[in-house]
């Protein structure tokens, strides 16, 4: 791989990082919307924000596809992002772990309010059920 390619793969290595940086922002906010529709049953704006959330993990996704083939372009099959990094001049790659270190929080954050957000859904669902079908059992047998 000549250069200039190679500068062009880790340009669009680092910008790829920098967007999901501020999609995973988004997502964050919007799942804080999303309990907010749900704590009120607003079952329209749920659907609203779902939609949303989706959309933005897709591109997120793609990113994350287009990060491991630029990561492979670099360094071959089998290379990580610390050994992208590695191939920076020590204060660019400073940042760009702190940046990376960053973003794996912001993820973990998010599957941590999606699970919350999951499970205030299936608790009023569940809730829903009860009232409309009755318990099960609602007295154990004597």
């Amino acid at each position: 791989m000549n250069q200039t390619t190679r500068q062009q793969a880790m340009q669009q290595l680092l910008r790829g990082m920098a967007d999901d940086g501020l999609a995973y922002q988004e997502v964050l906010a919007l799942l804080e919307q999303q309990f907010e529709a749900a704590v009120r049953h607003q079952s329209a704006r749920l659907g609203e924000v779902a939609e949303t959330i989706t959309a933005k993990v897709d591109v997120i996704e793609a990113r994350r596809r287009q990060r491991v083939a630029l990561v492979q372009q670099l360094l071959g099959p089998g290379g990580t992002m610390a050994q992208a990094f590695a191939l920076l001049k020590q204060e660019a790659r400073l940042r760009l772990e702190a940046d990376w270190a960053a973003l794996e929080q912001m993820v973990i954050e998010c599957k941590r309010l999606g699970k919350r957000n999951s499970d205030l859904l299936v608790d009023q669902y569940s809730i829903m059920q009860r009232v409309l079908h009755g318990e099960d059992q609602l007295y154990a047998p004597a």
